[in-house]
């Protein structure tokens, strides 16, 4: 294992992992709510249950609503969908989303192995290129971790398909799970079917890196930018007013279409800034899964900004 991938676990272990553990107060399935369940009872449906759980052959054989209560396992295998493409290298300040990426599953990871569950993931470059079973322990979070800062000859390419991604670790993860699909979403369309179908199967958690400059672009002046996964480079003017408006619109409207694929697909969305420090993005994530869960439905949604092209100054 390589020392700063050591030096980075540690550092993260003493100043996000043991205050999140402390917020939570131990109690991380605030974030999700478990997995591996086992069919304990029928009840009558009662006010505020969770429809999901609904069984309809009894309901329509009684002619009276009947849900199915759980035992939960205590032991959860988590897996994380791991976008690596190009554009995750952008970062228009001192943290790029790949090393917020690197974060987040390092502080996850470890806050999930320390109370004896198991992690794995699954590296999507231009296609799925790796895959790293779950296991637990400290010594496997640093292989992962480890894995994910090693340098990466991925070249440019056509945008990234987020659907390979998800219709692949369909196949790979064997159990029911917990799934973080961590990525930019700055992909190709049509990828809301396949995450509907692993939301089926899984519990599914969406992580959306993104970049204040790419909802938002300031008055630079003249500038190059590039498309970091095509490699496509074009002269803009941002002095442009009217410029600055269409990127501000064209990235509202992509905003929407995210969140109402997220929805579509019944997934809850934790949206991380690289200006912004993880443990606060978390712990909202966190205070928002706790609310919809008492209110017995909808999608969470924790963020502040809308994604758009991504589009990097050279």
């Amino acid at each position: 294992m390589s020392r700063l991938a050591e030096n980075l676990l540690r550092r993260l272990e003493w100043t996000v992992v043991k205050r999140l553990d402390g917020l939570l107060h131990g109690n991380y399935r605030t974030l999700f709510r478990g997995h591996g369940l086992d069919l304990a009872d029928l009840r009558e449906y009662q006010y505020h249950d969770d429809v999901r759980h609904i069984d309809w052959n009894v309901t329509a054989r009684l002619q009276t609503p009947y849900v199915r209560d759980f035992y939960e396992d205590r032991d959860v295998n988590a897996w994380f969908l791991l976008d690596l493409s190009p554009s995750i290298d952008f970062g228009s300040g001192a943290v790029t989303k790949r090393a917020l990426s690197v974060e987040f599953v390092a502080v996850i990871a470890r806050l999930l192995t320390r109370h004896g569950n198991r992690v794995g993931a699954v590296f999507y470059g231009t296609q799925v290129d790796r895959v790293i079973p779950a296991r637990g322990g400290r010594r496997h979070v640093l292989h992962l971790v480890n894995s994910m800062m090693a340098p990466r000859a991925v070249k440019t390419s056509a945008t990234t398909d987020l659907g390979a991604l998800l219709r692949a670790a369909y196949q790979i993860v064997p159990r029911r799970s917990l799934v973080f699909i961590v990525s930019d979403f700055l992909c190709q369309p049509g990828w809301g079917p396949a995450m509907h179908s692993l939301a089926h199967r899984h519990e599914v958690l969406g992580v959306r890196l993104y970049d204040p400059l790419e909802m938002d672009l300031p008055n630079l002046g003249m500038i190059v930018m590039q498309d970091a996964e095509t490699g496509e480079q074009l002269f803009v003017d941002t002095h442009d007013s009217g410029f600055r408006r269409r990127f501000a619109t064209q990235a509202a409207a992509r905003e929407q279409r995210l969140q109402e694929d997220f929805s579509e697909a019944g997934v809850d969305a934790l949206e991380l800034a690289t200006d912004e420090p993880l443990v606060e993005a978390v712990m909202r994530f966190a205070e928002m899964r706790k609310m919809r869960n008492r209110l017995g439905g909808g999608v969470a949604q924790a963020g502040t900004g809308p994604a758009t092209h991504l589009v990097q100054t050279s």
